[in-house]
């Protein structure tokens, strides 16, 4: 509904069993409460969307049985609400829930939620608390959820774990604070649990006034929490106890009870609360006495599966300790293998197996070691392979541990099927640990302990990589009753059910709970509970990439040597790459990738170095760099060039940058390397001729010719030999050798050939020849308008002083008419009226006529030109490479597609 539904005949005339209605907006949606008349019961239907609410007598005699002294006050305010008041006092939050009557209540915390529940149904009226603020300015209560059901009120408020919670009575009203306050004026009563052995094995706690056991779902991690409210004055439980079916949490008030197992019991009987099962608990102090002699003990007997681990039995040590028993059994091992009767190896298998169920696994592995270099027949054996392989796996060497499972001997036993499961999840293969888990669930029940609660929890995280969350959340329940209440087995249960509840679109529950295990004491739990929070924080906008990054370094150096610490470094390197900061990204990646290259994940990390050098040099992203800063960076992390046209287009794209911006030497450098170590046949060729052309460039003309020479190859494409000629012959000109470089060019009719071939007439100073040649590649140019290049002004000039220097004066001044308009706008006027006048005109002094004629150098010129066509030329080609380009071959040639 979006609006307040009107119920006046509600509040006029209230039908039988109901004592008030009211109705309000809560979060965008109406909200009905309905408070019941003592003795009746309620059921809800829904009939074609709407809700129809049947009261109805309650069939049980006393709905207030168990609670305590009968005959209370109604405590329910007049009006059916209790108005919350919330004011701070100092740097604490205080909420008083002001009550008509002294009432039951239980106050604690779970997580980063507080529970006030009274032992009342009225509606709680809670104002807005958003004013509670720490002394950092940060609010003390982030979110609260009010919760009812019969017999009672809950408020559950969320809270920063760091906020300490208390609680006080003062007459009929109770008081609950959030943060440091006066110490209550009544020292609590501590509840005192016990072993309860008057039917089954239980527990019994003393609350004196207990009023009632009301259970509540839990709405961030789904699971049931029994409260036991108690009258003032206070009663606190100060520590967690736990054992197989739950745990009894630390309370402020009253009792709390959370159940990790289904049919666990929670009854009061006048201040004895009982808590057990219809077959009774496993207690950790109800377990028998072990005060043994060590000769009662005997050797370790094998289990009844070879892969399972007995550790309940195998580590028991009598009452001469640990030493004594590891003496004992020692002294048997070896007696044992001083008689060198093959096939006897009870003693030392018996020590073997104390070693393992004490979990000292790297010497059980040592001990199974020589037992097999002294007896080989053990190798084929089912309970050897499994205890080998259960130490090996216990002590991390995955690898050495697969070995041992794969043996004959335990291809079908359903223990190695756990074991091999077990392996598959660490080391990342999913899929296949669920097939595992599948054939060896039935050993689980041999296991006991946090190994059996490991073995569990990976089969859960197996069945949630499938999707399979019911399955998962099913088998994580076998994994928290088997962890016994150990806080590390705890939280890492705790981990997996984040996991379970983010799959099915819980996010902020989620949230929540990888927030609380990311407190925990154990890094290989609490990191990746921080990194996945840290993710969804990024991924929802509630954080920013910027404000992500030095929280995930730091958790790179707070947690490393596993997949946890690739995956921050995964996600740091995406950051830093969004941000332009290349280098680091590189750097981390790489880092993390040399370090862990066993791990199933660094193949991952090895792809996404690739792909962000890929990004770098081959899609541009590292054109906004200076390019002496990208050429150091391709430098630094050269051996991941691709092999082929990629690997061609990123250097090509490299060395067009530098280039651009006449850094010739290092361009030189990056070409060479590619010529000479990754390329061959015509691509290699096509390189090495932008090679000499960039030594030509640099004044380099040996290197040049030795770029060519090397290069050689047959069949190349026409316009990749003509360029190569014209290459070559230009070096051979700047040594001097200018008949042989017209030698190689004597067939070639190209502009830019007779150019070459203008040159070495100049050079040769052949000045007849050299003015036609000039005056040729000028052309017709005096018949257009616009003003000359530098190119054509220099050959304006060279033409003018040839003709002059081979005293044609008659083409002298032919060319002087044509081109006297032009020469004029010309950038050098003044060295092209002196060339263009002579010296047999007299109108510039021999000293002026050898300035112009030391002013005609091609060269710069001619590296310009060739400058601009090797961009334009480069640009071509990489518009060319582009998806089309392929390389059949590693270090083959390049070919078009």
């Amino acid at each position: 509904l979006s609006a307040v539904p009107l119920m006046p005949r509600l509040h006029v005339d209230p039908p039988p069993f109901l004592r008030s209605a009211e109705a309000r907006m809560v979060g965008g949606a109406a909200e009905v409460r309905l408070n019941l008349a003592d003795g009746a019961d309620a059921r809800v239907l829904s009939d074609e969307g709407a809700a129809v609410v049947t009261l109805f007598p309650s069939p049980t005699a006393d709905p207030r049985r168990d609670r305590g002294p009968q005959g209370r006050e109604d405590p329910t305010p007049q009006g059916g609400e209790v108005r919350v008041q919330a004011a701070m006092s100092g740097p604490a939050a205080v909420l008083r829930f002001p009550w008509r009557a002294p009432l039951g209540a239980a106050v604690f915390r779970r997580g980063d939620g507080v529970w006030i529940v009274f032992d009342s149904p009225a509606a709680l009226g809670l104002p807005s608390l958003s004013g509670l603020k720490g002394p950092d300015g940060r609010p003390l209560v982030r979110n609260a959820r009010i919760l009812s059901g019969r017999g009672y009120a809950a408020l559950r408020l969320s809270v920063r774990p760091d906020i300490p919670v208390s609680a006080q009575a003062e007459g009929a009203q109770w008081i609950v604070t959030l943060g440091s306050a006066a110490a209550p004026n009544q020292t609590p009563d501590p509840v005192n649990v016990t072993v309860d052995q008057s039917e089954t094995v239980g527990l019994a706690a003393t609350v004196a006034g207990a009023t009632g056991v009301f259970w509540l779902q839990d709405p961030v991690v789904g699971d049931r929490v029994a409260a036991v409210t108690a009258l003032p004055p206070l009663k606190t439980l100060v520590q967690r106890r736990s054992f197989v079916g739950g745990a009894l949490l630390p309370t402020a008030q009253g009792l709390a009870v959370e159940a990790v197992v289904d049919g666990l019991d929670v009854s009061t009987s006048r201040d004895v609360v009982r808590i057990g099962r219809r077959n009774g608990l496993s207690l950790a102090s109800a377990a028998q006495d072990t005060h043994f002699g060590a000769a009662a003990l005997g050797d370790p007997q094998p289990a009844a599966e070879p892969a399972v681990i007995d550790f309940a039995n195998w580590s028991k040590v009598g009452p001469d300790g640990f030493n004594g028993r590891y003496a004992q059994l020692f002294d048997k091992a070896v007696r044992e293998a001083g008689e060198h009767k093959a096939g006897k190896v009870q003693a030392r298998m018996a020590l073997a197996r104390f070693l393992v169920g004490s979990e000292l696994n790297f010497e059980a592995v040592g001990v199974l070691n020589l037992l097999a270099r002294t007896d080989p027949g053990v190798l084929a054996t089912a309970e050897f392979r499994g205890l080998r392989g259960a130490a090996k796996v216990m002590a991390g060497r995955y690898k050495d541990a697969i070995a041992e499972f794969s043996a004959p001997a335990l291809a079908v036993d359903r223990s190695a099927a756990l074991w091999r499961g077990y392996i598959a999840v660490r080391t990342g293969d999913l899929a296949g640990a669920r097939q595992s888990f599948a054939m060896g669930r039935l050993a689980l029940g041999g296991f006991s302990g946090r190994w059996k609660a490991r073995l569990a929890r990976a089969a859960a995280e197996s069945e949630l990589a499938a999707g399979d969350l019911r399955g998962a959340s099913q088998t994580l329940d076998i994994a928290t009753a088997a962890s016994n209440g150990d806080e590390d087995e705890t939280m890492a249960n705790r981990l997996v059910m984040a996991r379970v509840l983010e799959s099915g679109g819980h996010v902020t529950e989620a949230l929540n709970l990888y927030d609380a295990v990311g407190k925990a004491r154990h890094g290989a739990v609490s990191a990746p509970a921080a990194l996945r929070a840290l993710q969804i924080r990024v991924a929802h906008n509630m954080v920013t990439p910027s404000q992500a990054a030095p929280e995930l370094n730091t958790l790179r150096f707070r947690w490393r040597g596993d997949a946890t610490e690739l995956e921050v470094v995964r996600t740091l390197s995406r950051i830093e790459l969004q941000q332009g900061r290349y280098r680091d990204a590189l750097e981390v990646l790489r880092s993390a990738g040399k370090r862990l290259a066993d791990l199933p994940a660094a193949s991952a990390i090895q792809t996404d170095l690739s792909q962000a050098f890929r990004a770098l040099f081959l899609e541009g992203r590292a054109d906004g760099m200076q390019p002496i800063q990208a050429l150091g960076l391709f430098y630094d992390f050269r051996d991941l060039t691709p092999i082929g046209a990629d690997g061609d287009t990123m250097v090509r794209r490299l060395a067009r940058r530098l280039v651009d911006v006449d850094l010739l030497g290092q361009a030189a450098e990056l070409l060479k390397y590619q010529a000479e170590k990754r390329l061959d046949g015509v691509a290699r060729a096509d390189v090495a001729t932008d090679l000499a052309t960039i030594y030509l460039m640099d004044h380099k003309p040996e290197d040049a010719l030795g770029a060519i020479n090397a290069s050689r190859t047959t069949v190349l494409p026409t316009w990749l030999n003509a360029q190569r000629r014209l290459v070559e012959a230009r070096a051979l000109m700047a040594l001097g050798r200018t008949e042989h470089a017209l030698e190689v060019l004597s067939q070639d009719k190209s502009p830019d050939v007779i150019a070459l071939r203008a040159e070495a007439a100049w050079a040769g100073r052949d000045w007849a020849r050299a003015a036609a040649a000039y005056d040729g590649l000028l052309g017709t140019r005096w018949k257009s308008p616009g003003a000359l290049t530098p190119e054509e002004e220099g050959r304006l000039m060279r033409a003018g002083v040839a003709y002059s220097l081979a005293g044609d004066d008659a083409a002298l001044t032919r060319l002087r008419s044509r081109y006297a308009r032009l020469a004029d706008g010309a950038k050098a006027r003044e060295m092209l009226r002196v060339a263009l006048s002579g010296m047999a005109a007299g109108d510039a002094s021999p000293a002026a006529y050898g300035r112009a004629v030391a002013e005609v150098d091609s060269f710069a010129g001619w590296v310009a030109t060739m400058k601009k066509k090797f961009l334009e030329k480069t640009d071509a080609q990489l518009a060319r490479q582009g998806p089309a380009v392929r390389s059949d071959a590693v270090g083959g040639t390049p070919r078009r597609g």
